[in-house]
């Protein structure tokens, strides 16, 4: 696994800057007009599509935000096993209670995580589903896009990769807006944990994906096997 953390070895331009701070804009709109205002569709396809052209056109290519393979797989797939413990344990016993004391409405649960018990076709229907659009898609959008942009604006400083982390998190918060309030925070969480596992990784992005599709294959199961409220 990278160690190395791609901080910018010097000043970034402004102009570079300057488009940077754009794609940020414009990746915050796409999140908030489809999931808050619901006047686009969604925006991980788009930030999908922003992702490949972006660092495609200036920065050389995909590795460049952490799409490479990495050192060891067996250290990053023991990595996203104890992020994904993480995020299992922190919101089931942290997150969620504490936003439910603030709001007593409970969380939403996805559509993708509306599965009878033992329908095993809906549930590989939503594994794939999980592994697809939300690993790999939502980490490529969220950490390696939108993450990676935020920290342009401080020079890729380390300070400047924290900040980013915090502001995508609170994003990704949005980005599940209808599971309301309890939902959003615990979401929010989520995003700290995945950008905390993509800064640890060297701002590698499998240790992220692979948490990431875990944490919510693991939901799969326990929805299906009647382990969920």
């Amino acid at each position: 696994m990278a160690t190395a953390v791609p901080y910018s070895p010097s000043p970034l331009t402004r102009n570079y800057r300057l488009i940077s701070l754009a794609e940020v804009a414009i990746g915050t709109f796409l999140v908030l007009s489809h999931n808050v205002f619901h006047i686009m569709p969604n925006e991980v396809f788009m930030l999908f599509a922003l992702f490949w052209i972006s660092f495609g056109l200036r920065d050389g290519g995909f590795k460049s935000a952490g799409l490479r393979q990495p050192d060891s797989w067996m250290k990053t797939v023991l990595l996203a096993l104890a992020a994904a413990a993480v995020l299992q344990l922190g919101s089931a016993f942290v997150v969620e209670p504490l936003a439910q004391h603030f709001w007593k409405a409970p969380e939403h649960i996805s559509s993708v995580l509306k599965i009878a018990p033992y329908d095993w076709k809906l549930a590989l229907r939503s594994l794939a589903i999980v592994w697809t659009f939300a690993a790999f898609g939502e980490e490529i959008g969220y950490r390696g896009y939108l993450l990676n942009r935020a920290a342009d604006l401080g020079h890729r400083s380390k300070l400047a990769y924290v900040l980013a982390i915090l502001y995508v998190s609170v994003l990704f918060g949005f980005g599940h807006y209808y599971k309301g309030p309890s939902g959003l925070v615990d979401s929010a969480y989520s995003g700290l944990v995945l950008g905390g596992v993509y800064l640890i990784s060297g701002c590698n992005l499998w240790p992220a994906i692979l948490a990431h599709g875990i944490s919510d294959s693991f939901a799969v199961l326990a929805i299906f096997m009647g382990w969920a409220n």
